[in-house]
């Protein structure tokens, strides 16, 4: 059974940082695609950052690009979000994603292009 579960959010100033985590379990993580994705109250979920097998392809909503990275350490079945210059926009529950097995160079920020999903990290930036 594949399980996501994200961590490291909270509550920062504008211009802070904060590091999600994603840790997965259940399935050969090395085969899926991982995916990040947002949702703000009264909002739909968007997907910020993308990321293929063994790193091959990243991708990003133009929201985030330059400001936050997208990684993945297979050794450790695990899933991270750098967020750098965070803004009062980017305050949302955040999820991790995957999707699997997939392609050596696919990558999708669309929701429904994924099969599992983790609980959520609430971030919230302040101004």
């Amino acid at each position: 059974q594949v399980q996501l579960a994200e961590s490291g959010g909270g509550s920062v100033q504008a211009g802070g940082s904060l590091r999600l985590s994603c840790a997965a379990s259940g399935y050969t993580y090395g085969y899926y695609c991982m995916a990040w994705f947002r949702q703000a109250p009264g909002k739909e979920r968007e997907g910020v950052a993308s990321i293929s097998r063994s790193a091959t392809t990243t991708y990003y909503a133009d929201s985030v690009k330059g400001r936050y990275t997208i990684s993945r350490d297979d050794a450790k079945n695990t899933l991270y979000l750098q967020m750098n210059n965070l803004k009062p926009e980017d305050t949302a529950m955040y999820y991790c994603a995957a999707q699997g097995p997939c392609g050596f160079t696919w990558y999708s920020l669309v929701d429904g292009h994924y099969a599992y999903w983790g609980q959520g990290t609430q971030v919230t930036v302040s101004s």
